[in-house]
């Protein structure tokens, strides 16, 4: 009997897995518009929903139960919840992983995966996102990491490296990029180490490269510029020097041109004599006060160049400035002992040349009764030139108010110059008060060429009455 029981049981149980099997089967394939047992998609249970059912359900997910948990050094940890964001996401091809578990013959149980990843298509408030990462306790509260720099002028210690600092601030613009990427996949968490997003050091104490560039900036420090102009020095120090110095971006000492062109301004200042008042002693045996553009007058741009390339290069050296005009003599009068003297007083014209008196004449200046007069001051010569027709204003009907040539012309002052006038018969006297020139220096036409020869540019022509 009790082996019988035994083989009625068997067959009982194999014909119930029969019929389990083709109800299954038959439930199955009544089904097929919903997922199979133990579906997950994304991680959210959806066995036994259609595809949008289960969109509804991850929806209602990540609206309202999704946040990204983001963790960090030390144990750091912070969570960026889904409504604090407006997070929205809508999952992708859900109808498709449908379709495959039906292919598939629609396979469930223990053995079988039916986990799914969907794309998602994700939106959130990006200003709101902003604000919510800064205001992180892992980024607000973070310890400041530094680069090794170099510090400013010590009188002391000179230029010294301080070392780099490690701590745990954080790139925002790194973090941001990151969490927008996993915001989008869908992702329950983020390390702030395997996505970059510590700020990293950049440079360090023992960079070769920053060594070299304290050691210039020392040497910088050490060294001197002196400007000489005669007898005349101006001489910048080290300790001056070191004040104007950083570390430049591209690995060079960097020069604060400002200060180095007030310094060139202050020197600039006691070389200058163009425009300054100078003391002239006439052929007559006078002294007068004249100024007048001619003289030394440094270049102020060209000569901050100049300057900033003198210290870069870390030696100390003696130069003399870069002019924009330039004089015959640094020491004692600017203007040398070898000058045209125009004197419109006794209107007799004298060329000096080493201090000696080697050639004169009569000469009729600007006319006085009509304002025409020769400015008086210090000038150098422009040029000189052979058969020119001076022309005066042009009228309307294009004519000239009156055009004269001459043989020799030795310009000095704007339109104003030195030359032979063959129309006058006599020169001297007081010709100039009722008939002198334009503001020229007219000259007999038998001395003219002598004085030609012995003149060239910026010889100083000085006029005084």
């Amino acid at each position: 009997m009790k082996s019988f029981a035994a083989k009625g049981l068997t067959a009982v149980l194999v014909w119930a897995f029969l019929l389990w099997g083709i109800s299954a089967a038959a439930y199955a394939e009544e089904n097929t518009e919903t997922y199979v047992s133990g579906t997950k998609i994304n991680g959210v249970g959806v066995a036994g929903l259609t595809p949008e059912e289960a969109a509804a359900r991850l929806k209602e997910f990540y609206s309202g139960g999704y946040a990204l948990t983001i963790t960090g050094k030390d144990g750091a940890e912070a969570v960026v919840s889904g409504t604090d964001i407006g997070y929205q996401a809508v999952p992708e091809g859900l109808e498709e992983i449908l379709a495959a578990e039906n292919a598939a013959g629609r396979m469930a149980g223990p053995s079988v995966d039916n986990s799914y990843e969907a794309a998602l298509t994700v939106s959130y408030d990006s200003q709101a996102l902003a604000a919510r990462l800064a205001s992180l306790p892992l980024v607000a509260e973070a310890v400041p990491t530094s680069d090794a720099y170099i510090a400013p002028w010590d009188e002391e210690k000179g230029f010294v490296i301080v070392p780099e600092s490690e701590g745990t601030e954080i790139d925002l613009e790194k973090l941001t990029a990151a969490a927008e990427a996993a915001l989008k996949a869908g992702e329950p968490a983020l390390d702030l180490e395997s996505a970059g997003c510590y700020r990293e050091i950049l440079t360090r104490a023992a960079d070769e490269s920053l060594i070299r560039l304290k050691d210039a900036m020392n040497r910088c420090a050490s060294m001197e510029v002196t400007c000489q102009a005669g007898s005349r020095a101006v001489t910048l120090e080290g300790k001056e020097i070191a004040g104007w110095l950083t570390a430049g971006a591209d690995g060079a000492v960097a020069v604060d041109r400002s200060r180095a062109a007030a310094w060139v301004a202050e020197m600039a200042a006691e070389f200058d004599t163009a425009g300054t008042a100078r003391t002239f002693h006439t052929a007559g045996g006078a002294d007068v006060t004249l100024t007048g553009p001619y003289g030394w007058k440094v270049d102020q741009e060209a000569e901050t160049d100049a300057l900033i390339a003198a210290i870069q290069a870390g030696e100390s050296v003696t130069r003399e400035p870069v002019w924009s005009s330039a004089a015959a003599s640094h020491d004692g009068n600017d203007y040398g002992n070898t000058y045209v003297e125009v004197d419109m007083g006794n209107q007799h014209v004298y060329f000096f040349q080493d201090g000696q008196l080697v050639w004169d004449a009569p000469c009729v200046t600007g006319n006085l009764s009509k304002h025409y007069d020769t400015p008086e001051g210090i000038y150098g010569l422009y040029y000189k030139q052979q058969d020119k027709v001076l022309r005066g204003a042009k009228r309307a009907d294009g004519t000239y108010e009156y055009e004269s040539p001459v043989k020799y012309w030795m310009p000095f002052n704007g339109g104003i110059g030195l030359h032979d006038a063959d129309w006058r018969s006599g020169f001297g006297g007081t010709i100039y008060k009722t008939n002198g020139s334009h503001g020229c220096v007219n000259l007999p036409p038998s001395k003219t060429k002598e004085l030609y020869d012995y003149l060239y540019k910026n010889v100083p022509v000085i006029c005084h009455s």
